[in-house]
C-alpha cells in the first residue's frame, strides 16, 4: 500500500489568539517552527495541547491555535486547496 501525503497549497502565518480563529476557516495541518506545545481548537470546540518539536507538522484540522498555554513559535497554517 502506498500512502500518499497531501500537498498545501496555501499557507498563512498563524497569529495566537484565544477568541479570533483563523480568517481563512479550519487548517489541513500547522507546521511547528520552533518546539513547544500547542493548544489548537477543533470546529466543535474542543481544544488540546500537543508537544511538539521544531520542524513537526501536525496532521491536524484546527480553526484556531490559543494563545494561552501555547509555548511554540513560527507556526504556519497549511490548506490542502
Amino acid at each position: 500500500m502506498v500512502i500518499t501525503a497531501p500537498r498545501y497549497n496555501d499557507y498563512v502565518a498563524i497569529t495566537k489568539s484565544d477568541t479570533v480563529n483563523f480568517a481563512e476557516g479550519p487548517c489541513d495541518a500547522i507546521y511547528i517552527g520552533g518546539a513547544g506545545i500547542v493548544v489548537a481548537v477543533a470546529e466543535n470546540d474542543n481544544t488540546t495541547s500537543f508537544t511538539c518539536i521544531a520542524g513537526e507538522l501536525l496532521p491536524i484540522s484546527a480553526k484556531r491555535v490559543n494563545s494561552t498555554t501555547t509555548s511554540a513559535t513560527l507556526m504556519v497554517a497549511l490548506y490542502a486547496r
